[in-house]
């Protein structure tokens, strides 16, 4: 049987390429669809609406969140509270949130798994990172993009680097308490490391996680380009795992490389 899907954000930049690939897939069928600006309006056989609960009075098996950051906690625990599984795309949750996402969908016995990057490049980014962290005991990290995004870091970057915290712990030659001059320019610390957000045009989402040692540097990163076909396929794959799942997953890495 077709794994039955609502989309939240089907009429945005990402969401919109994932609702077409799975009304082109005999994998998956589309039952619900959430975009307020476009409520009352269809997508496919669909009709848009304008809130999560209304989109899943139709049963669907996994829900997908690509809407806006001051909307994604409340969407997710809907869905969770209607015994749906969920996929979280859309970035800007806290840490405390995870925690009690993860807390709800293991009482409701249903699955979320949540990346800040569904793209391949982006997990590799990440999987390779935590690699370096084990052998490099010295990096941070720089995340570039839009102007216009609301939320920093990005999801990616904050994934990646509360990933490294737990993968080794990060050395600085100074502490960043001890910065003189304006502790601001040091970037926020996460997972015991640096980061710092840059907000410019022409910027899409670009991640870098640079290491370094006495007379050697390593730097890695992904770069996103201006088509949201990258992140369908990490999506779908986690809409066809999350239903199987119990509690939160966290990272495309983990479906691709556990």
């Amino acid at each position: 049987m077709s794994i039955r899907v609502c989309v939240g954000g089907a009429t945005g930049w990402t969401g919109e390429s994932v609702v077409a690939a799975i009304l082109e897939s005999d994998e998956f069928e589309l039952t619900g669809a959430v975009a307020r600006r476009s409520a009352g309006q269809t997508v496919g056989a669909v009709e848009i609406t304008a809130g999560v609960a209304e989109a899943l009075r139709e049963p669907a098996d996994v829900y997908i969140d690509y809407t806006h950051p001051s909307a994604v906690y409340a969407n997710i625990m809907r869905a969770i509270e209607a015994g749906v599984a969920a996929v979280v795309g859309t970035s800007g949750l806290t840490g405390r949130e995870y925690g009690e996402i993860d807390e709800a969908a293991r009482a409701a016995g249903v699955g979320v798994i949540a990346a800040g990057n569904f793209s391949i490049t982006a997990a590799l980014l990440k999987h390779f990172s935590g690699i370096a962290a084990r052998h490099v005991p010295h990096w941070e990290i720089v995340d570039m993009a839009s102007a216009g995004k609301p939320d920093a870091p990005s999801g990616t970057a904050q994934e990646l680097a509360e990933f490294l915290g737990t993968v080794a712990t990060n050395e600085f030659g100074r502490p960043v308490e001890d910065t003189l001059g304006s502790r601001e320019a040091r970037g926020t610390t996460i997972g015991g490391a640096q980061v710092h957000s840059l907000r410019l045009p022409s910027y899409v989402i670009s991640v870098e996680s640079i290491f370094g040692l006495p007379g050697e540097r390593l730097s890695i990163r992904h770069d996103a380009g201006t088509s949201a076909e990258p992140y369908v396929a990490g999506t779908l794959l986690a809409a066809r795992l999350a239903p199987e799942r119990v509690g939160l997953t966290q990272g495309l890495d983990r479906l691709l490389f556990d």
